[in-house]
């Protein structure tokens, strides 16, 4: 595989952007060799439907798109970032049992800790900011096939 592969999608600040982005994002991972019904493509799928939710709904139609980037730098690390321009940095809310949102960057900060990522928070030159994870590359190993034994 390449040294460094990249990909990205400018979608519209809409609900209906969320499953687009989650599916771009997937998508473009299995092409890059990892299947989409693993356990890593579903932590995946979810840091992704989140970071876009957020997008969508807490930049109050300030920013008419937002941008979903993916790196993987050799083989090592992939990185997935998630563009509006909101000025707004995501703050910490606290998750009330009544609550039906504001746990999106608890589920965030928490899914990339477990596979051993990082969360991180930039400002863009434009006035927006990105929102991206971090996390290790690892691609399961292809199943063997009935008959055939692992050497």
């Amino acid at each position: 595989m390449a040294d460094h592969l990249e990909a990205s999608v400018t979608l519209p600040s809409d609900p209906a952007s969320v499953s687009a982005a989650r599916s771009y994002v997937v998508g473009t991972l299995a092409e890059w060799g990892l299947p989409s019904d693993t356990e890593a493509a579903d932590t995946v799928r979810l840091i992704v439907s989140e970071l876009a939710t957020n997008a969508v709904q807490h930049t109050f139609g300030q920013s008419p798109t937002f941008t979903v980037d993916i790196a993987l730098h050799r083989d090592e690390h992939l990185r997935i970032g998630v563009t509006d321009s909101h000025p707004r940095f995501p703050k910490r809310l606290p998750a009330a049992v009544q609550q039906d949102n504001g746990r999106g960057m608890v589920i965030i900060r928490w899914l990339t800790a477990e596979c051993g990522g990082r969360l991180r928070i930039r400002p863009t030159r434009e006035g927006g900011k990105t929102v991206s994870i971090e996390l290790p590359w690892a691609v399961p190993a292809a199943p063997v096939a009935a008959g055939q034994q692992e050497t």
